[in-house]
């Protein structure tokens, strides 16, 4: 059993199969008498490509998967796997929809693959998670486009209905486009002179991989003159902070990949609330620094602070999402904050999982500033979280590492140390204990091995992320490098593996990767997949 360290790393582990060349087509350049048929191997091969339908849902296989695509002008389908969470959870939305679809005889048919059974199909679209929803418009299985929004049945009507109707609306009057913006939150409209030109089709292309905004379009010279637009641009109007951003377009031309970057960074209030309906919009908004604010929203003088952030935030908008937190236990015990500390803040870096405190710990206002710009510079140094080293840590014959005494116990040169990383909610973890318990009586007599364990949800090592439970590493004596164990977590596979000083017998090494959620879930018998992101998602279950 591989330990995953990063979540990208282990999706490609259910990719090995990835060597294996498509299979070609073979069929052409046969002579009649290679391609004549008996009756019943026509009868066979129809049967083979006959569309079966469950919950008015299409099951295609390579053999059918062309002639979907022919006789369907719109066609989105899912790839997924049948062990995956996200997978079932999908399923009664998506097959809700596609009943839906079918009752307002919708142009648009919904379809499904079983990626692993479909190794061909899956390697074709470059399947790397589960599930993945990709539309197929007028039989090109070229260019499909990735269902980008929400999976619930109100989102994905709402995005199959922009692809299959005009997209963006035309407004030809001033009346319309206020009508327009005042019915919605935020609502991007593109001031075009020509509804044929170029920019016009990238601006359509940003329409439907942004299924959560409202677009428009206008060629209007009354509309143009009332909103204060001269020349070709996208308006982004908004119901807080400064109302409108405007993205003028450069000579005509537009970059759909800025334009995504400004809708998203736009969409999102100066001060933003880390909360589930809001967690999209952060994690999504292609910001990778995000600072966040924690106060008691009954302290009026900590409400204050917040207010007093906000030219900060616009300061750093587009460099650093700031965002303000109530006392969410998850997300607290995460930046390793406790109630006494509030009001306080921290960043982290989704790119990295380094987060930064500010100087002192406290809230304040030059503190936070000076915090945003050093990590924008790339001059601020991280903190990691550590429990207070407990009296009795050396006590028993498993002993209890935390952050601040990792260093001085597992990099001891003249020890060799065994540590399991573990988290408390972890079932697995669970069921090692009893056995890493044996491990440590059975050598607690030996004074050059050390027997031990370390929360890794209450305690973080530096340059050592963990992204898997449990992982199990070796830090042998000398300062040699470290080795990560591999292999079956019985009493007399780790005990074979100290007595040979750290080197895991070949037999014993796993070659298969743990079958396992591309998205994170649990699914393997002896590892849980852990993710940056799962103190935030879980703060809201």
């Amino acid at each position: 059993m591989r330990t995953h360290t990063l979540l990208t790393v282990a999706l490609l582990g259910l990719l090995l199969w990835a060597s294996c060349g498509q299979a070609k087509d073979t069929t052409q350049g046969d002579s009649l008498e290679e391609t004549e048929e008996t009756p019943g191997e026509q009868a066979a091969e129809e049967e083979t490509e006959k569309t079966v339908e469950e919950n008015n849902v299409m099951v295609l296989h390579n053999t059918n998967f062309d002639r979907a695509l022919s006789e369907n002008q719109y066609l989105l389908v899912k790839f997924y796997v049948p062990w995956c969470g996200h997978c079932k959870t999908l399923e009664p939305i998506y097959a809700e929809v596609a009943g839906k679809l079918k009752e307002d005889g919708s142009p648009m048919r919904l379809a499904q693959v079983e990626a692993t059974k479909e190794q061909e199909l899956s390697l074709e679209f470059k399947i790397m998670g589960y599930p993945i929803l990709k539309l197929f418009t007028n039989g090109d299985r070229k260019k499909p486009i990735d269902y980008p929004g929400p999976r619930t049945v109100e989102a994905m009507l709402q995005w199959i209905k922009r692809c299959t109707g005009p997209g963006a609306p035309v407004l030809d009057t001033a009346d319309s486009a206020a009508q327009f913006i005042e019915s919605h939150k935020i609502a991007v409209i593109g001031f075009f002179d020509n509804l044929e030109s170029e920019a016009v089709k990238v601006f359509k292309t940003v329409v439907l991989a942004l299924s959560d905004t409202e677009f428009a379009m206008t060629t209007s010279p009354e509309v143009f003159q009332k909103y204060g637009v001269e020349n070709n641009s996208v308006v982004l109007f908004k119901k807080f902070d400064e109302g409108r951003a405007d993205f003028p377009l450069s000579e005509g031309e537009l970059n759909p990949e800025d334009l995504t970057i400004f809708i998203k960074q736009n969409s999102l209030e100066l001060i933003i609330p880390f909360r589930l309906e809001t967690s999209d919009l952060i994690f999504n908004s292609g910001i990778p620094l995000h600072a966040l604010l924690f106060i008691n929203s009954s302290v009026e003088s900590q409400t204050a602070l917040v207010e007093e952030s906000r030219p900060i935030a616009k300061e750093f908008r587009g460099k650093v999402t700031v965002c303000v937190s109530t006392t969410v236990a998850n997300v607290l015990n995460y930046f390793g904050v406790s109630d006494k500390d509030v009001p306080t803040a921290r960043l982290v870096s989704m790119e990295t999982g380094k987060k930064f405190n500010t100087e002192g710990g406290d809230l304040a206002i030059k503190s936070l500033r000076r915090l945003c710009q050093d990590v924008v510079d790339g001059t601020a140094e991280p903190y990691f979280k550590s429990e207070e080293i407990p009296e009795d840590w050396n006590k028993e014959p498993v002993k209890v590492l935390v952050g601040k005494n990792f260093a001085s116990v597992a990099l001891d040169p003249t020890k060799n140390v065994f540590v399991e990383f573990y988290a408390p909610w972890c079932q697995h973890c669970k069921d090692l204990a009893p056995i890493w318990e044996q491990l440590g009586e059975k050598y607690a007599d030996r004074d050059d091995i050390i027997i031990a364990k370390l929360d890794s949800t209450a305690n973080e090592v530096e340059s050592l992320p963990i992204s898997a439970f449990p992982t199990l590493k070796y830090f042998p004596a000398d300062e040699k490098q470290v080795v990560d164990y591999s292999g079956k977590k019985d009493l007399e596979s780790l005990s074979k593996f100290l007595d040979d000083g750290g080197v895991l017998p070949e037999a014993e090494t796993s070659e298969e990767g743990d079958e396992f959620d591309a998205q994170g879930d649990d699914t393997g018998d002896e590892v849980c997949i852990f993710t940056g992101e799962r103190p935030f998602t879980s703060a809201f279950s």
